[in-house]
């Protein structure tokens, strides 16, 4: 159940992660970052980690995005 809700939490994420990888969007990423963090943990307490893992990808996606638009754009 766990899973099923890192994973559900990983796509919402997702979609505000998208959009944020145009330029002046970049703001958008520091709204997900939180939301994949508990996407994070909620995958590390469940049995699979298929839905932690799609919350790291998308974490490791955002802060990409975030350093290179130092931090803001």
């Amino acid at each position: 159940m766990l899973n099923i809700a890192s994973i559900l939490i990983g796509l919402l994420s997702l979609i505000l992660v998208i959009p944020a990888q145009i330029p002046l969007l970049g703001w958008a990423n520091w709204i997900a970052l939180p939301f994949v963090v508990v996407g994070i943990g909620l995958g590390a307490l469940s049995s699979k980690d298929s839905g932690m893992k799609l919350c790291m990808v998308i974490f490791v996606v955002a802060v990409l995005r975030l350093t290179v638009g130092g931090g803001v754009i």
